[in-house]
């Protein structure tokens, strides 16, 4: 039983670590903040969960960032910004996909859309003061 349990033990840990955080961390974040408390954790653990995961639609993989792939613990359709300074990925809470976009992009295309995400990118606020406060 010990087994099992510790392999269900590091992947509640894993979704858990997810729907708590506002970071989008990347796989090797969530392998290097989870290893002090389950030290017999392996990144492999932390990928095939994170594929799973992904599969079950429990997370989301939110955009390759400068080559790292980035994760969110809520699936639900949401805005997402990328500073291209800093990396940050932030939710933008305030702003809604509107539905005309999946259908206009369904008419466009001439499909059907099962999915969409809405990704701006520019510079943060912190990277935005910074930038003006060393003009």
């Amino acid at each position: 039983m010990a087994p099992n349990t510790k392999h269900f033990r590091k992947r509640d840990a894993i979704l858990d670590y997810l729907r708590q955080s506002k970071a989008h961390p990347s796989a090797e974040t969530i392998y290097t903040d989870l290893k002090p408390q389950i030290p017999n954790l392996a990144m492999g653990t932390v990928y095939r969960n994170l594929t799973l995961f992904k599969e079950q639609g429990e997370i989301q993989s939110v955009a390759t960032v400068k080559g790292v792939e980035r994760f969110d613990g809520n699936p639900l359709p949401h805005v997402h910004f990328i500073c291209t300074d800093c990396d940050a990925v932030i939710d933008l809470d305030d702003l809604q996909v509107p539905d005309t976009l999946s259908e206009l992009a369904a008419k466009c295309c001439g499909g059907s859309v099962e999915g969409c995400q809405l990704t701006f990118t520019g510079q943060c606020k912190n990277c935005n003061e910074r930038k003006i406060e060393s003009a």
